[in-house]
């Protein structure tokens, strides 16, 4: 399903079910202003409550991808 690439990238797929559980609760989280906790192929990720939050699009030929990321520093 998932694969771990190098470094310290990871990708995880998960069910058309699985993704609108997380949605959910990431959406529950950032509109209540609070963290959001996630685990991804096996690790856990601490999201903290003030993020920067971008959608990316990327097209190379016939293959697209649209990308939902979180970004953020850890102090």
């Amino acid at each position: 399903m998932g694969k771990k690439k190098k470094g310290r990238d990871i990708e995880k797929t998960y069910t058309v079910k699985q993704t609108a559980q997380k949605l959910r609760r990431l959406a529950d989280c950032l509109e209540a202003g609070k963290p959001f906790r996630i685990q991804i192929a096996n690790e856990r990720i601490y999201i903290p409550a003030k993020i920067t939050f971008n959608i990316e699009h990327e097209r190379e030929g016939k293959n697209e991808e649209v990308e939902l990321q979180f970004k953020w520093i850890n102090e």
